[in-house]
């Protein structure tokens, strides 16, 4: 139990450096900037993949669950704001949404004592299935249905099996981005951490 308490009291400590700050507002604002271009990868004209969660994953995977939660709620709002007033009214459901997958990635993905960067590819990639596997099933399905549900005034039954299918189908190459992009971002922030310190 003591771990986890660490885990959350380390990631909060976070939000006090500008470091951090810094670089999470760098994450959301590329983050909301994707979600308004619609730069998307189609794999057909019903599947598609966003980029804006390989920000938040980062956010996450860097400072830890508080930082992820926070850049939750603030992408969710900021990107409504910027944009979204066509989507109908402001859904608080979503944020929620958006909280929980800065959690589950901050829980999966974040170290406190930097072991992700010592860790063996293999480890790393069973982090990174579990992480999005989670968002998936938690955040995609499971909450994200039901707001659909609450909203859209359609049934649960109905929405579902799409729902179930198309968050199946994604999974492989979404973990496959997430993989790359989050390499990438390791190797940087190991690059410029001794000389930030």
């Amino acid at each position: 139990m003591s771990k986890w308490i660490d885990l959350f009291r380390t990631s909060a400590r976070r939000l006090r450096d500008p470091r951090c700050l810094a670089l999470t507002a760098l994450f959301v604002a590329l983050n909301v900037t994707l979600d308004l271009t619609g730069l998307t990868l189609r794999l057909s004209p019903e599947l598609r993949i966003g980029f804006g969660y390989l920000c938040n994953a980062a956010a996450a995977m860097l400072f830890g669950p508080c930082v992820g939660m926070v850049a939750g709620v603030c992408t969710d709002v900021l990107g409504y704001f910027a944009g979204n007033f066509t989507m109908g009214g402001y859904f608080p459901g979503y944020t929620l949404t958006a909280i929980v997958g800065g959690l589950l990635y901050g829980l999966w993905l974040y170290r406190p004592d930097g072991s992700l960067y010592r860790d063996s590819r293999a480890k790393r990639i069973a982090r990174i299935v579990g992480a999005k596997a989670s968002i998936n099933l938690v955040c995609n399905i499971g909450l994200n249905t039901l707001w659909l549900t609450l909203t859209s005034g359609k049934a649960m039954a109905v929405l579902l099996p799409f729902r179930v299918l198309k968050n199946i189908l994604l999974l492989v190459p979404e973990c496959i981005l997430l993989y790359f992009a989050l390499q990438f971002i390791l190797v940087y922030h190991r690059s410029i951490a001794p000389s930030t310190r």
